[in-house]
């Protein structure tokens, strides 16, 4: 009972109360001010500045530490999850959607809160209006609503969803939400497009990697969840654009907005600071003037100052632009309490001083209950307008109620439910949910509800072409995966569409074909040679070149013209005579790596053909000069001269060289010998008996000047040989 007990000695106790010094009030960043929080002791205090997220218009976001920021994409987006997970399904999410016939900005169309098994919908059921409808796991429900942890209830033009466990409310009218959150279970450990729970905007653009992005609305489009109605939005779509907020012509706001600058709102200024929500203001006038969406920049300010105890009457001042019409058996109030009483919690103490705009019961009445929207002004009869006569029974609040003459009217007691039997849940991924009956919403009925997240099979990681599919098979809950070919080419760790181009080298040219390799599964890769030349000229060869795709025409024979436009190929060291003349002689020849031809001229020594017997004419070896056998006598062995030039290893003399060589009729016989009784051979050949070696200048073709020894015969005789 903050008291502290001290043992002083022998058995001296002095109990002492604990004294709490007042905390010092720390400043928040989103402007608002610090709420009292108990400490865990029970007996102090100190201060906490809330999670308070808010978003309204087309749409404007201002983050739980005050970072504003506008955002226009129109998929579905968490607003609010946790970064380690404590809290099981937890998560506040908003569905958006293009509100202009230009898709260019878009409007909160469906909130949505998630807690454990359940999940509350609060949707829109006209554009740009205030008329929302509230579905518990997709069964509509009427309000208030409590169960399982949630509670759902209306607050004036709000409707509010409560999870006390957590301390968290999230309001919602079908064009602002309000998230407030406490510091002490959320701090530091929130993310979406709220941002992050800390006291500081620095880190409110957080990624879902755990990166700060460059500004909000970036960040904001990474937040996208996967919703079957939106099969255009997928998380990690190329970023929705803002649109400009600049107009094609000149724009003067909306004389609404001035009303946020005004006397109007001026009481609230120094509790919420105006600024953003007026240049909300002028954004949508400008933007999408015509949808009357600055009212609600007007509207969530007033909220705003509201939630600081700072009631604004704002709507009469619109001139009828943004008025707000009741029923008929209500009145519009600027700052009516946020619960209202009705004839069953007249009797209790409402402490909250928060106020709420909406309508309400008027003076001299007050509400039946909070689940029978009547204003009755006395509590103990109901009206017969509403259809209940004496003795008829009725369900309200989940309670039997039945409708009496006289006393207080209505006696209800607890609301009985029928016997079920009971259910099991058998197979992996299945676990057992209340739902709402909806034939007796009061008495839930207990179902098998699939978590696939409770199944223990997880995906496979595919090899590259492959793609994990998976199917639930009938009956079952969770997945069964496998690996599918994607329909690509695969090379090198890459994928590749078919019809598309795949480099293999820079020598082939390859794509993708549609042809599926059957051992593989892959599509096959169809590849072509580039195009080459592979005709080369006569005395050319196509070789290889390193680093090269095609080959090149190297010479590698000389090509010689002769006359008459007669071409010779030779190969080197191959001697050939002209075709025309035999008496000249081509020849090819190989210096270090370099082709040389060169043409020699035989010289034929005198001949008369006069001298020679008729039918001995011929010529000799080298097809060039003639001889015969002689008429008068025969040719004595004797030297000759000739002039020609002297070619070597390329390299040739200048001018023509006098050379000698040996010619001449020598004796030859074969005779046969009685005494030998066989036949005698006796030869002798015409051979240089005198010789010399001489000097000549060689030219070869680098230009470069050799000397070269040749023979030189001075003499020449008849010598025996072996015949």
């Amino acid at each position: 009972n903050c008291t502290k007990a001290i043992c002083v000695e022998d058995n001296v106790v002095q109990v002492i109360p604990i004294i709490c010094n007042p905390p010092p009030k720390p400043t928040c960043s989103n402007g608002l001010s610090p709420v009292p929080v108990i400490d865990e002791d029970g007996c102090c205090w100190h201060w906490e500045c809330d999670c308070y997220c808010t978003g309204w218009g087309d749409p404007h976001y201002m983050t739980f530490d005050g970072l504003y920021y506008s955002y226009q994409g129109n998929c579905t987006y968490v607003l609010v999850e946790e970064i380690n997970k404590k809290v099981d399904n937890f998560g506040v999410y908003i569905d958006n959607y293009h509100c202009d016939a230009r898709d260019v900005v878009s409007c909160p169309r469906t909130l949505i809160v998630r807690h454990e098994t359940q999940e509350v919908r609060i949707a829109t059921v006209q554009p740009n209006t205030l008329q929302v409808e509230v579905t518990v796991n997709k069964q509509p429900v009427a309000l208030p609503y409590k169960k399982f942890g949630v509670s759902i209830y209306e607050s004036g033009i709000n409707r509010v969803v409560e999870i006390p466990e957590l301390k968290m409310n999230v309001t919602y009218n079908g064009l602002s939400f309000s998230i407030r959150m406490p510091y002490s279970l959320f701090g530091n450990n929130t993310q979406g497009q709220c941002g992050t729970c800390n006291n500081n905007t620095a880190d409110d653009c957080r990624l879902p990697n755990g990166d700060i992005a460059e500004n909000c609305e970036t960040m904001a489009d990474h937040w996208q969840v996967v919703d079957p109605s939106k099969p255009q939005c997928s998380p990690g779509l190329v970023p929705t654009k803002t649109p400009s907020t600049t107009p094609a012509q000149p724009c003067k706001e909306s004389s609404i907005c001035e009303l946020i600058w005004g006397s109007v709102f001026k009481p609230c200024h120094e509790f919420v600071q105006p600024e953003k929500y007026y240049a909300a203001c002028v954004f949508d006038s400008c933007v999408v003037p015509g949808l009357d969406l600055e009212c609600s920049s007007l509207q969530i300010y007033a909220a705003t100052c509201a939630d600081q105890g700072v009631c604004i009457d704002w709507r009469d001042h619109t001139k009828g632009v943004c008025s707000y019409k009741c029923p008929s058996n209500k009145e519009y109030r600027a700052c009516g309490p946020v619960k209202e009483l009705t004839c069953r919690t007249s009797q209790q103490n409402e402490t909250s001083t928060k106020q709420v705009e909406g309508c309400f019961c008027p003076n001299g009445t007050m509400r039946y209950d909070s689940s029978v929207d009547v204003c009755v002004k006395t509590c103990g009869m109901m009206p017969y307008a509403f259809g209940f006569h004496f003795g008829e029974r009725f369900t309200v609040d989940c309670q039997d109620c039945i409708c009496l003459e006289g006393g207080q009217g209505i006696v209800c007691g607890p609301h009985k439910c029928p016997q079920h039997d009971k259910i099991t849940c058998e197979g992996e991924g299945f676990y057992k949910v209340n739902e709402v009956n909806p034939e007796d919403a009061c008495c839930p009925v207990v179902t098998c509800k699939c978590n696939t997240s409770f199944c223990t099979a997880k995906a496979p990681k595919c090899a590259l072409g492959f793609e994990v599919h998976s199917f639930i098979p009938s009956g079952q809950c969770c997945p069964v995966y496998q690996c599918v070919p994607k329909g690509v080419c695969v090379h090198q760790n890459a994928e590749f569409m078919p019809n598309s181009s795949v480099f293999v080298d820079k020598c082939q040219t390859c794509f993708c074909t549609n042809e599926v390799n059957v051992n593989t599964q892959l599509n096959i890769i169809s590849c072509k040679h580039v195009p080459c030349n592979t005709n080369c000229q006569p005395g050319y060869e196509l070789q290889p070149v390193k680093g090269e795709c095609c080959g090149r025409c190297v010479q590698t024979k000389c090509i010689i013209h002769a006359g008459n436009n007669a071409e010779l190929i030779l190969s080197p060291g191959e001697f050939k005579n002209d075709p025309r003349n035999n008496c000249t002689i081509y020849s090819c020849v190989d210096v270090h790596n370099q082709l040389i031809s060169s043409t020699s001229e035989i010289t034929c020594p005198a001949f008369n053909e006069e001298s020679c017997k008729p039918g001995t004419v011929s010529f000799l070896p080298n097809g060039c000069c003639k001889t015969c056998a002689p008429l008068d006598s025969r040719t004595p062995c004797s030297v000759r001269q000739r002039e020609d030039f002297i070619v070597y290893q390329g390299c040739r003399s200048v001018d023509r060289v006098v050379m000698t060589e040996c010619e001449g009729t020598c004796g030859t016989f074969s005779l046969y010998s009685a005494e030998a009784n066989s036949m005698d051979h006796s030869c002798s050949c015409c051979r240089e008996t005198k010789t010399t070696v001489k000097d000549v200048e060689l030219k070869c073709p680098t230009g470069e000047t050799i000397s070269h020894k040749y023979i030189y015969v001075e003499s020449c005789s008849c010598q025996d040989t072996e015949c």
